[in-house]
């Protein structure tokens, strides 16, 4: 059979997390480069600008539950027919050590980093399969690969992502439905200004560059690999660390 639609085509895009600081610069890039974009909010959303092609739509989005998870999906085929990719930038950090984390918090972080791309990857794939054709975007965490102290649950919902990632890669391989995961570096967000100015200083000075990744740049590049065909089951660093990824 062959892939439809042809991977210059303007594809049907659902993007999770599209209030933070990497879901909205990929929801802007996609949207700019003239795909159609459903941008997945929980509790809050952005206007973006009507100057575009194509201006994303706004649909409530709650990762951490699996029927607001079919429901979005269902939105997006009914208003397009199909689903064509899934870019998922929902996240959350609990950070605490281990010895003082509520089970709550554990919870939390598991149900949005790990649960909610399961929810999501799960709802698409029936539409997927049938269309022999999408793309899968998770959004890891070198944490997930070599740990943090203080971040115990992300670094372990994050490092069973990655194990999600290349083994939905091997199932869904034979319908070329590609499942990816970009490890998009240390950011400028909501997340990192909460830390200390010692701490940003340190994660800073663990990349050879010195500096936080951009948002926009990571964007660019997950734009770059929906437009791919025959890459799956990969993770893909993004920021200058230098690290041994297995």
């Amino acid at each position: 059979m062959t892939p439809s639609p042809p991977s210059l085509a303007p594809l049907v895009v659902l993007v999770s997390g599209a209030a933070g600081a990497l879901g909205s610069a990929v929801v802007l890039e996609l949207a700019r480069v003239g795909h159609r974009i459903f941008a997945g909010y929980n509790k809050t959303s952005e206007p973006f600008s009507s100057a575009l092609v194509n201006p994303p739509i706004a649909l409530h989005l709650d990762v951490a539950q699996d029927a607001s998870c079919r429901a979005a999906v269902n939105a997006v085929i009914a208003k397009s027919g199909r689903l064509d990719a899934v870019v998922h930038c929902a996240g959350i950090s609990q950070d605490a050590l281990l010895v003082h984390q509520g089970l709550d918090a554990w919870q939390n972080c598991f149900d949005i980093n790990l649960n909610g791309p399961k929810y999501l990857d799960q709802a698409a794939a029936r539409f997927m399969v049938p269309q022999h054709d999408g793309h899968l975007v998770h959004i890891g965490s070198s944490t997930g690969i070599s740990g943090s102290a203080g971040q115990t649950a992300y670094a372990a919902a994050k490092a069973a992502l990655h194990g999600l990632t290349q083994s939905l890669a091997v199932e869904l391989g034979p319908h070329n439905i590609r499942v990816n995961t970009v490890l998009p570096g240390i950011l400028r967000s909501a997340m990192t200004d909460s830390l200390s100015s010692e701490r940003r200083q340190t994660l800073r000075n663990a990349n050879v560059l010195a500096r936080f990744n951009d948002p926009a740049e990571v964007a660019r590049f997950i734009a770059f690999l929906l437009s791919t065909r025959s890459i799956s089951g990969q993770i893909f660093a993004l920021d200058s660390r230098i690290q041994r990824l297995f």
